[in-house]
């Protein structure tokens, strides 16, 4: 991994051996976030949304472009290197976009319209919006609903705000995982209604 202070950003990632250039801007890489958010693509499809983006030349070895990508996508650490806190779905470039809009606004002094940001300090001053902005204090919220440490009022208030607190969570499962549940659902509505 890079160390953003000493070290120039990556504009290119390896694979096989060959450098292939990357878009580097904070958008493109946003647009490839808003399509793993999208619950109606495929994984196929959002994997070509990543290609299409990040790539202006699509390499050969789509396994290794698509490796590559992610790496790039989690600011040059594997899955591995991820905290476990980073498995916990505390916002959503689609759903929170006004609020992360006006936090940098508000912390940085960024007007995010305007500029160009190499992804990887789009995700450094992303991690250090200030707590006062209204996109940190919903994480905060939504980050004690979801582990269980929310007082009862701050539950009532969730409850209150609910399409603005609660996020839908990304479905992992497999096609046939997703298939075999909509079978099985379709079976019990049918037992419950009488029918064999």
């Amino acid at each position: 991994m890079s160390n953003i202070l000493i070290e120039q950003l990556p504009e290119a990632v390896e694979i096989g051996g060959v450098e292939y250039a990357v878009n580097t801007d904070f958008k493109d890489c946003i647009r490839v976030i808003l399509a793993f958010e999208d619950f109606e693509l495929t994984d196929q499809e959002k994997c070509a949304v990543m290609l299409q983006n990040l790539y202006p030349e699509i390499p050969d070895d789509a396994q290794g472009a698509v490796d590559q990508a992610l790496k790039f996508l989690n600011g040059g650490r594997s899955d591995e290197e991820q905290s476990d806190e980073t498995s916990l779905r505390l916002y959503s470039f689609e759903k929170d976009a006004d609020f992360i809009f006006a936090a940098f606004r508000q912390t940085h002094g960024i007007d995010l319209e305007t500029v160009r940001i190499h992804w990887w300090v789009f995700l450094a001053l992303f991690a250090d919006l200030g707590s006062e902005t209204t996109f940190c204090n919903l994480i905060a919220l939504r980050r004690r609903v979801k582990t269980g440490t929310a007082s009862k009022e701050e539950r009532a208030l969730a409850r209150e705000l609910n399409d603005l607190v609660y996020l839908q969570e990304v479905d992992t499962r497999t096609p046939e995982e997703r298939e075999k549940e909509i079978e099985f659902m379709r079976l019990v509505k049918g037992h419950q209604h009488g029918e064999v």
